[in-house]
């Protein structure tokens, strides 16, 4: 077996008046009734639900949270990453989120090497043995991995990660993807071992 080299929502509308004949109501009762109902609609506009403007726009911008796209990777690429997906994802209760995920965790690997891990240099030499061993310790906590993230790497990996917030005030906090946040908090350890690996092997540049 290969190895990780470690070394619409719808609101109904209120239901329509009875049609009632009669006399036609004049110019000038029409005219306030026409100014109303311009009022209305600019300020649906203008006021209109957040939600919905933020699908209207994911619909129009391209997508490129997940890079060019893992089944876009070389295959060396696409091999390393399903050889850390199996080495890392050892602990008990996450051996299976590998695949529960795996669209999400593709998306966050091809992420950094479509970007080339925002360029940061290798620390291979200073802490891959330590953090070989801290990723596969299934009694290591995430904290201690996050502990080896340098401050440039913690800024990439805060900046890079698609699951920013993304709710207005007053609303519950929604994430930009939701599935990433998940699939983040979930499996924090294994996703921070996953992403100072990339960096170590210098963002898997084969």
């Amino acid at each position: 077996a290969v190895r990780v080299s470690f070394g619409r929502i719808a609101t109904p509308g209120l239901p329509r008046p009875a049609l009632r004949v009669g006399r036609r109501p004049s110019d000038a009762m029409q005219l306030p009734r026409a100014v109303v109902a311009l009022a209305t609609l600019a300020s649906a506009f203008c006021a209109g639900d957040a939600t919905s403007l933020r699908r209207a726009r994911s619909r129009q911008e391209p997508d490129t949270a997940c890079g060019k796209g893992f089944d876009n990777l070389v295959k060396g690429s696409q091999d390393y990453y399903r050889t850390a997906a199996v080495e890392l994802w050892t602990h008990p209760s996450h051996v299976s989120d590998n695949a529960t995920f795996e669209a999400e965790f593709e998306c966050w690997f091809a992420s950094m090497c479509t970007t080339k891990c925002g360029g940061l240099p290798s620390q291979a030499d200073s802490r891959k043995k330590a953090l070989a061993e801290t990723c596969r310790n299934v009694q290591a906590d995430w904290l201690k991995v996050w502990n080896m993230f340098s401050q440039d790497e913690i800024k990439y990996f805060k900046k890079n990660y698609p699951s920013n917030e993304v709710q207005e005030e007053g609303e519950d906090t929604v994430h930009y993807k939701q599935a990433m946040e998940t699939a983040k908090e979930v499996n924090k350890k294994e996703v921070l071992c996953l992403t100072l690996f990339t960096i170590d092997d210098e963002c898997v540049k084969w």
